[in-house]
């Protein structure tokens, strides 16, 4: 049995899938901010458990990881810092944990649903903020593990902005009032394909990606503006570069656990 760990701000999904990669049970648990009473709620959980061995176990986190300590060094929302999860759930589950990004296990579960149909993949995930990763091979493409490409810096308004700025769902709730659920105007989708298109040019010009996979809060509604979004790519992209194709995220709700997954069985 495989162990999967979703650690989010509010809420911690706690996953166990068979050997043949079927999810077989998981319990939701709140994700306390004192570490210490995390740690208490996470060895309560493994006593509801059915499955009580383990073969690996991966952890899907927020925030700044060293993946050689197997820690999580900092995240602003938790307020853990420098906590040693890798060693510490090893403990609770006698099994050895990988710890990740949570962002980056969602686009190497995205990308293992292609089925190696395309040779390099990036991921985005547009929410709050703007995170990516480039899957190459179905394995992270170890250049791009902690990238930034929300942090991207234009010129606009006569100041220097980041691309997240203007193009998360925070932006886009901070300038419409609304969030991507509610907007069917499309004149609205047309002014925030700008700035999304431009953002994912300037990634493709970097990473030469054949396909680029969009999810979050704002990339689950894609079918929305995706039509005005690649209208805008087709317009702006360089001929040099090669447009990649546009995909939107097929399990956004589970991508973490089942990256957790991915990642548990290539650390095997």
């Amino acid at each position: 049995m495989i162990l999967a760990i979703d650690i989010g701000g509010t809420k911690t999904l706690v996953a166990v899938f068979d050997d043949n990669k079927k999810l077989v049970e998981q319990i939701k648990i709140p994700t306390s901010k004192d570490y210490s009473d995390f740690l208490t709620s996470l060895e309560a959980t493994k006593d509801k458990l059915t499955t009580k061995r383990f073969f690996a176990g991966a952890i899907g986190t927020r925030g700044v990881v060293d993946r050689k300590k197997g820690m999580l060094i900092r995240d602003s929302m938790l307020g853990w810092q420098n906590k040693h999860e890798s060693e510490d759930f090893k403990k609770i589950f006698n099994c050895n944990f990988t710890i990740e990004n949570d962002a980056n296990l969602a686009g190497l579960s995205e990308a293992h649903l292609l089925d190696g149909k395309y040779k390099k993949i990036y991921y985005i995930t547009v929410s709050t903020g703007i995170g990516g990763i480039a899957i190459v091979d179905g394995k992270f493409d170890p250049n791009t593990v902690d990238q930034e490409p929300g942090k991207m810096i234009y010129p606009h308004g006569g100041k220097i902005k980041y691309w997240e700025d203007l193009a998360s769902g925070k932006a886009l709730v901070e300038k419409y009032g609304k969030k991507a659920s509610e907007i069917n105007d499309p004149k609205i989708w047309e002014e925030y394909c700008e700035y999304l298109a431009i953002g994912i040019i300037n990634i493709s010009a970097i990473t030469t990606s054949e396909c680029l996979i969009i999810g979050g809060g704002v990339g689950s509604h894609l079918d929305k503006f995706k039509h005005i979004l690649e209208k805008k790519m087709d317009e702006y992209t360089p001929k040099v570069i090669s447009k990649p194709v546009i995909i939107k995220a097929k399990r956004p709700e589970e991508a973490v656990i089942y990256g957790c997954l991915e990642l548990a069985l290539q650390k095997i």
